[in-house]
C-alpha cells in the first residue's frame, strides 16, 4: 500500500540510527527513530484515541541500463492506545493495517508508561525487509526506510482537522547502499 501525499505526515522525527545487514536470513533492517509526541496527539491517545504509525522499508537493486528494480517491499504496522480502566499502554504490531476485528493478529505488548511504549515503538531490531533468494551476490542494492504517523487510520473527524496541520506531523526516512558482496 504506497502513501498517498497528505495521508502521511513528514516531520518532527529523525532517525537517529539505521544499518542494513546481509544475513543468510536475508537483509535485516535496525533502525532507531526519535521523536517528541506532539501535545495534540498525547491529548487524543489519553481521551483513548489511538495512534497507528507505519514504518516502511524498500529494496531496489540498482540497474545501468534501465531503473531501479524493487525487489522487496515491506510495512509494519503499529497501534499505540492508552487503557483508561488499568492505566496502561497497549503496543500492537502487525506486518498488515490493524483494525479492532485484526487486533489478535498481531505482537501485542502493555507498558506501564507513556515514555517506555514510545522507547519500544520507536526501536525496530532485526526486521527482515527482504528474503536470500530474492537478493544475489553481486547486485548493488539500495534499501530506502520510512516511519509515520498514519492519519489515515485516525477516526474521520481527527483526519479532517489533522491534514495539513504540522502539530500532527511525525515523519523520518533514511536510505542505505549495499555495495556487493565480494567487494568488502
Amino acid at each position: 500500500m504506497p502513501w498517498g501525499a497528505g495521508a502521511l505526515a513528514q516531520s518532527r522525527a529523525e532517525v537517529a540510527q539505521f544499518r542494513v545487514e546481509r544475513t543468510p536470513d536475508g537483509l535485516q533492517l535496525y533502525a532507531s527513530v526519535r521523536f517528541e509526541l506532539p501535545q495534540v496527539v498525547e491529548d487524543a491517545l489519553l481521551r483513548g484515541v489511538p495512534m497507528h504509525f507505519i514504518a516502511e522499508a524498500d529494496v531496489t537493486r540498482h540497474r545501468w541500463y534501465w531503473s531501479d528494480l524493487k525487489v522487496a517491499s515491506v510495512h509494519r504496522h503499529m497501534r499505540l492506545a492508552y487503557q483508561p480502566l488499568t492505566r496502561r499502554w497497549r503496543l500492537n504490531i502487525s506486518n498488515d493495517v490493524i483494525t479492532s476485528t485484526s487486533l489478535g493478529m498481531s505482537f501485542n505488548q502493555t507498558f506501564d508508561s507513556l515514555q517506555d511504549a514510545l522507547s519500544s515503538l520507536q526501536r525496530i531490531s532485526g526486521w527482515r525487509v527482504a528474503d536470500p533468494g530474492q537478493l544475489d551476490g553481486d547486485g548493488t542494492y539500495k534499501v530506502q526506510f520510512r516511519f509515520a504517523l498514519d492519519l489515515t487510520q485516525l477516526p474521520r473527524p481527527f483526519q479532517i482537522g489533522a491534514l495539513g496541520q504540522t502539530e500532527w506531523s511525525i515523519g523520518a526516512n533514511a536510505s542505505q547502499q549495499l555495495a556487493p558482496e565480494g567487494s568488502r
